[in-house]
């Protein structure tokens, strides 16, 4: 298996203080996150694990930028992410962080070598294209660079959103339930990709119910309820 290049040097530490998320529901308020207080380290292998339902996901969209908290503060690579502009932190949220999402997430209308350059959209990343066949060559998925998502195994749409992940070389990677669709075949390449990238100086988050990725962490938090315990 081929190594992706080398993580862009740079501290990345991701701070979560007293972080609060509430959603409103008809049965009343539910509280996603209650009262999160985290620090990783740059270059630290973390799983976060938990049941269905403990926060994970919340608490990983959380430091991806993508959900504001409702109480407390983010800070990623030393950057408080909500005293941001929407432009900044997209664009900040574009260089720093990939995410890996459980379900994919790929526009079903574009090939594979499309979807991974989507990514550097906010980013504005140069060389985006050739970028991304060298990314998808080390993936294995040269061969498969022109299909939709479509005419793809659950194994090769997670390989592409892996590529889609590292596009801009991010500091932070962020997967939830990365394995949760997969076959343990597929499942062990997923965290040898995930273990290269920690390898060559990145940090890596990964939310899981699972206990494969445990082997390769440094530290892992475990949620109930969205509380660390």
């Amino acid at each position: 298996m081929g190594s992706c290049d080398s993580v862009e040097e740079g501290v990345a530490v991701v701070l979560l203080q007293d972080v609060v998320k509430t959603y409103e529901t008809s049965r009343g308020e539910i509280r996603a996150l209650d009262g999160v207080s985290l620090h990783f380290e740059s270059g630290q292998f973390v799983v976060i694990r938990g049941p269905s339902g403990s926060g994970k996901t919340t608490l990983l969209l959380t430091i991806a930028a993508m959900l504001r908290p409702t109480l407390g503060t983010v800070t990623v690579d030393g950057r408080n992410l909500h005293q941001m502009t929407t432009r900044e932190r997209a664009h900040f949220r574009a260089r720093t962080i990939g995410f890996i999402f459980q379900m994919f997430h790929l526009v079903p209308y574009l090939n594979v070598v499309e979807n991974v350059v989507l990514a550097a959209g906010a980013a504005g990343t140069n060389g985006a294209r050739t970028r991304a066949g060298e990314l998808l060559r080390q993936l294995g998925m040269e061969n498969r660079a022109l299909h939709k998502p479509s005419e793809l195994s659950a194994g090769e749409k997670q390989r592409t959103a892996i590529a889609r992940a590292l596009l801009n070389n991010p500091k932070v990677l962020l997967a939830d339930e990365p394995t949760g669709n997969l076959d343990r075949g597929n499942a062990t390449a997923v965290l040898s990709y995930l273990s290269g990238f920690h390898k060559r100086g990145g940090t890596v988050i990964v939310a899981t119910h699972e206990t494969e990725a445990e082997s390769l962490a440094e530290k892992v938090v475990s949620l109930v309820d969205g509380r660390v315990v």
